[in-house]
């Protein structure tokens, strides 16, 4: 019996990993997670060379443009409905540098825009491919 279930357990594990993005869970079903996208500069210099990722939980978001070294932070409205996160640098003058993410659910993704004082851009971010079986498993 064993020796049936070990192959079949097996299989539905690839079968999952291999899941496409619609079978990966919507932000309404399960909101919390990471999120991937590539910003999209509209205006002035961003970090727009590689992936940028949003990890939503009930109580805290985290923002890294470009998987960079800069993580903006914030919390979430109650109903996750709206994700702020900003981060707040200062130039040698001491004159504040605000780092903002915005973004708000749209079905199986999330929508937001980026800003700094030398950029704005927007993104679109869904759930890593790479994660199917995390997905899956909900963690």
């Amino acid at each position: 019996m064993r020796a049936r279930l070990l192959p079949c357990l097996c299989r539905a594990f690839f079968l999952s990993a291999g899941m496409s993005a619609a079978a990966l869970p919507a932000f309404a079903d399960k909101p919390t997670g990471e999120w991937v996208g590539m910003l999209v500069t509209d205006q002035g210099t961003c970090p727009d060379h590689q992936d940028s990722i949003l990890q939503v939980e009930t109580d805290r978001v985290a923002f890294t443009p470009a998987t960079g070294t800069l993580v903006l932070r914030g919390k979430p409205d109650k109903n996750l409905k709206r994700l702020h996160a900003q981060l707040m640098l200062k130039d040698k003058d001491g004159k504040p540098l605000p780092w903002v993410f915005e973004g708000q659910p749209d079905g199986d993704s999330i929508k937001g825009v980026f800003g700094t004082p030398n950029c704005r851009a927007h993104i679109v971010l869904h759930r890593p491919q790479g994660s199917a079986w995390k997905n899956f498993m909900g963690d």
